[in-house]
């Protein structure tokens, strides 16, 4: 999950004429009319000039930074985006691919991103924050391109992009729907991390956009008659934003609002002393957080710097291990049990408290149905943890210490009352020891 803003269809802008590299035609494929001519009427589409952008490789993800050390590559972000021409009345889209092949055979897609959220970008209303070092530097790039960023936000009702060629110079983005639920959107953005030999200078290759139709008795598949060309210099990058990208942490008590004052108290108590000692335990100690109470639940910035592999291992066996402890032995109504939500982003202090919109976007995943639902089915399990698709994607992903890549399921917070769609990752803690 990360804080992907929903967005209907008419809230992105088309290219800009600035912004493109090129107009196309998508073509009918296989059959022909009675006349010979096209089975139905070529389909304009629109293909923007690629953005690159340098990443340095301190601002990789740690295992990307692994591999860089190892090969001597480059990495460069790119930003690709295509509109869609509008159909005729009754047909729509009901799939896409935009599939990009490298001209220089030793580059790669190091890294495919489906959406704003996989990249690290957190959405509220109108704005686009980093949640990932790697994700402060394609918004420095963005500012020529006004609306790009917008693109790459998840938006109700429509598929997620499915990638493909991970670690080949052939790769993409498909947007598909099998069970026909969906809008296929117009307008698309999409985001790769590029490995490239050391010394690059250029990025050259083609692009290409194929669709599929549905209407009425009307099915067909279309594809450019040619592949766009499309050949540019790298720069040396934007100014990026000095301030500190944190993990922020938050987590709220089942039940509370049904004990007694007495019991009350009691909770507030286990709670703090509780994620007090996983902290420690996952090596942050007291004096380097200012944890925010809220009675029923505590959010926690933590510091600069951390290890967030280690850290995120430790704290949810910390929190595996402590509430184990805390609740053996309690009659069920007596239990601690936690929903516990984990995000990343620029958060700062402020008057009242932390603010940024990672700070917000932790509490939307804290209370999404996914997380509620997920502890209510389960009363022997002490805890719920969900986690945006970035640190997924960052840390567990490449985790070979517990939580593994497989202990997680997906999920998607929809919260149309708050305009926020998110992809995330739900984590089931073990149940009660008895």
């Amino acid at each position: 999950m990360t804080g992907v803003d929903a967005r209907r269809e008419d809230a992105v802008d088309e290219l800009r004429e600035a912004d493109l590299l090129a107009h196309g035609e998508l073509v009918p494929a296989g059959e022909r009319a009675p006349d010979g001519g096209l089975a139905a009427a070529p389909i304009p589409v629109r293909c923007g000039r690629p953005l690159l952008y340098p990443v340095p490789v301190g601002d990789l993800p740690v295992y990307l930074r692994r591999r860089a050390e190892a090969t001597g590559g480059s990495y460069v972000g790119a930003l690709f985006a295509f509109d869609l021409d509008a159909l005729p009345r009754g047909q729509r889209y009901t799939a896409a691919w935009f599939e990009v092949t490298l001209a220089d055979l030793r580059a790669l897609a190091a890294r495919l991103d489906g959406d704003g959220g996989a990249l690290g970008l957190t959405y509220l209303a109108d704005d686009a924050e980093p949640a990932s070092a790697t994700a402060t530097h394609v918004v420095a790039a963005t500012r020529t391109r006004p609306g790009w960023l917008r693109r790459l936000a998840s938006r109700a009702g429509t598929p997620r992009a499915h990638v493909f060629g991970i670690h080949r110079h052939e790769f993409g983005w498909a947007y598909e729907d099998p069970r026909g639920e969906l809008l296929v959107p117009r307008a698309h953005g999409m985001h790769a991390l590029l490995e490239l030999p050391a010394g690059t200078t250029r990025v050259a290759g083609t692009l290409d956009v194929r669709v599929r139709v549905a209407g009425g008795r009307e099915r067909y598949g279309a594809g450019l008659r040619e592949s766009v060309r499309f050949d540019e210099t790298l720069s040396p990058g934007c100014p990026v934003d000095g301030a500190a990208v944190r993990l922020c942490m938050a987590a709220d008590v089942s039940g509370y609002s049904r004990r007694s004052t007495t019991a009350a108290e009691q909770v507030q108590r286990d709670l703090v002393a509780l994620l007090s000692r996983v902290r420690r335990a996952a090596g942050v100690p007291d004096s380097d957080v200012a944890p925010q109470p809220q009675g029923d639940g505590q959010f926690t910035v933590l510091p600069v710097g951390i290890d967030e592999a280690v850290v995120i291992s430790r704290l949810v066996r910390g929190l595996e291990r402590h509430l184990r402890e805390l609740n053996t032995g309690r009659a069920p109504a007596d239990r601690l049990r936690l929903r516990v939500a984990l995000h990343r982003g620029l958060v700062k202090a402020a008057a009242n408290g932390w603010v940024g919109v990672a700070a917000v976007a932790v509490h939307r995943i804290l209370d999404s149905p996914p997380l509620r639902e997920a502890l209510a089915a389960r009363p022997a399990v002490d805890f719920v943890l969900g986690l945006p698709d970035v640190l997924f994607q960052d840390v567990i992903a490449h985790a070979t210490q517990p939580p593994l890549p497989a202990d997680f399921a997906p999920v998607t917070v929809d919260l149309p009352a708050k305009d926020f769609v998110e992809h995330g990752w739900l984590y089931v803690g073990p149940g009660a020891a008895g």
